[in-house]
């Protein structure tokens, strides 16, 4: 029993940087900062190694003498606006999602995978780090739809080629489905569908092909829709979606 409780222990040991994270109290890059400042005390000793691994839920962690509990658990839907980034602080004073969320009375969130700076739509956010990391598992194959414009006229010829995926980088990219919304004059509207989350994966599958991307819009994340949520709005997930997303 001593030795199942000694594996049990280690496995639940996190770095001290980590441990504030899934506290909900800052991001782990900002705990980083706090731990080398020598603001953060564990069992009443101040540490100043951020990768020393500790138990959240047995080691006692304070950040200047206050000590650190768990925040309540949240989980937000934004519709994210284009040019904004999906980041806490961007080194370029660019803005950020995190400006969305001006004035809303939140414990520390972080963003569950990303939407580039160019990209708009449904973005979630959550202190839930486990729950995050389930829905990015690839394992999981959570479907993400997007509505894609094109710069270009689009026929089911076309879209056969991009269903048949492109290598770019020595990378095979392809993608669950791809549908004609609509097309008319220089420009189409596709739903593109994917189970995987690679870098900027749409931009450059099309960009193989020599077509523009003039706008990319997430609209669902699994069955959740990002519906009548206006842009730049957060609000939180129901118990009926979060039942939906952890299906």
């Amino acid at each position: 029993m001593a030795r199942q409780h000694d594996r049990r222990s280690a496995t639940a040991k996190v770095s001290l940087a980590r441990a504030l994270s899934k506290l909900g109290f800052c991001s782990r890059t900002q705990a980083e900062h706090l731990v080398v400042e020598g603001r953060v005390q564990v069992n009443g000793k101040t540490v100043r190694d951020a990768l020393l691994r500790i138990d959240p839920d047995r080691d006692r962690i304070g950040v200047d003498g206050e000590r650190i509990v768990a925040e309540r658990k949240v989980y937000l839907m934004l519709n994210k606006p284009r040019g904004l980034v999906t980041t806490r602080d961007d080194p370029e004073g660019r803005g950020t999602v995190y400006d969305c969320l001006a004035g809303l009375d939140l414990p520390f969130v972080s963003p569950v995978g990303r939407l580039d700076k160019a990209s708009e739509g449904l973005l979630l956010l959550s202190n839930d780090t486990r729950w995050a990391n389930g829905l990015l598992d690839p394992a999981s194959h959570v479907a993400k739809t997007y509505h894609v414009q094109i710069a270009a006229a689009a026929d089911e010829a076309m879209l056969e080629r991009f269903r048949q995926g492109a290598v770019v980088d020595g990378e095979l990219l392809t993608a669950s489905s791809i549908a004609l919304l609509r097309s008319g004059g220089r420009t189409a509207w596709l739903e593109i569908v994917l189970d995987e989350g690679r870098n900027r994966q749409i931009r450059r599958l099309l960009g193989a092909f020599d077509i523009e991307v003039l706008r990319l819009i997430r609209v669902a994340i699994g069955q959740l829709q990002l519906g009548e949520v206006a842009k730049g709005q957060a609000r939180h997930l129901t118990s009926e979606e979060l039942a939906m997303l952890s299906a």
